[in-house]
C-alpha cells in the first residue's frame, strides 16, 4: 500500500538486468514433481497497484505462451488486499482461464500481506511440489526477519523466489533481496517504463520452472536482448 519515492530512479539498468538473469541461470534446475511445471503467481493488489494491474494480466498470458512450447505450465494465482483478505484460484493450464479470474478482480486499499503469501506458497509445495514463485509488488510493511524466515523455508524446499519490485521503495527493495537470496532465487526493480524488461524476465522464469536450465538456455538464444545473457551465463565454464 505505501508508496514509492518518485525521485528514486527504478529503471532497471543492464547491470541489474544481467545480475538477475546470472542469479537466475545459477540457480539450480527445480526438482520435478509428475506432470507439467507449476508456478504460483502472487500480486500485491493493495490500491496503489491498480495502475499496474492490466499490466500483470498481459504478462500472466506471456509467461503461459511461452510454457506451453515446452508442455505447459500450470498456474497459480494468489493475492492480497483490503482487510485480511487472501485469495488464490486453483492451478490454471491455461491463459484464458486464469485471464478470466484477474479481469474479475480490483485492487482494494490495505497493508501488505506478503507472510500469509509465502506461507500459502509453502502449504502449496507440501502438498505438491511448486518450480518457482514469482511476487510483484511496490511495498513491504511487515516485520523484514519474519519474511526472511519465510523465504528461507521455501529455499530448504527447493522453491526460488523472484521478486519483482515496482517503485523504489529503499526498506521494501532491502528485504526483497535478503528473501531472493535465502530462497535461492532473484530480485529485481522496475517502473511504468519497463514492461518490456519485465515481460522478458517473466517469461524467462516460466521456461525456467517448466524445463530448467536447457530450456531457459534455448529461450535465451531466441529472444535475445538481455535474455541473450542467460546462454552466456550458462556457457560459461566453472562452478555454479
Amino acid at each position: 500500500m505505501a508508496g514509492s519515492d518518485p525521485k528514486l530512479p527504478v529503471r532497471p539498468q543492464r547491470g541489474e538486468v544481467a545480475a538477475f538473469l546470472d542469479r537466475l541461470a545459477r540457480t539450480p534446475a527445480p526438482l520435478k514433481g509428475p506432470g507439467r511445471g507449476r508456478l504460483l503467481f502472487a500480486l500485491d493488489a493493495t490500491a496503489s497497484r491498480q495502475p499496474s494491474w492490466d499490466r500483470a494480466m498481459a504478462l500472466q498470458a506471456e509467461m503461459f505462451s511461452e510454457a506451453a512450447r515446452l508442455g505447459g505450465l500450470d498456474i497459480q494465482l494468489a493475492y492480497y488486499r483490503g482487510f485480511d483478505e487472501l485469495k488464490a484460484t486453483p492451478w490454471l493450464a491455461d491463459a484464458d482461464a486464469l485471464l478470466r479470474r484477474m479481469t474479475g478482480v480490483s485492487c482494494v486499499g490495505g497493508r501488505t500481506q506478503i507472510d500469509r503469501l509465502l506461507a500459502h506458497a509453502l502449504a502449496e509445495t507440501r502438498r505438491r511440489k511448486v518450480n518457482a514463485v514469482v511476487f510483484v509488488g511496490d511495498a513491504m510493511e511487515e516485520e523484514p526477519e519474519t519474511l526472511c524466515h519465510r523465504a528461507g523455508e521455501l529455499g530448504i524446499l527447493g522453491v526460488p523466489l523472484f521478486l519483482f519490485q515496482e517503485g523504489g521503495d529503499h526498506r521494501a527493495a532491502d528485504t526483497f533481496r535478503r528473501m531472493a537470496k535465502l530462497s535461492g532465487g532473484a530480485h529485481c526493480q522496475f517502473d511504468a517504463n519497463s514492461a518490456r524488461e519485465l515481460r522478458d524476465l517473466l517469461r524467462a522464469v516460466a521456461v525456467f520452472a517448466t524445463g530448467g536450465a536447457p530450456a531457459l538456455e534455448d529461450f535465451g538464444k531466441r529472444t535475445g536482448g538481455p535474455v541473450l545473457q542467460i546462454t552466456r551465463q550458462l556457457n560459461r565454464p566453472g562452478p555454479r
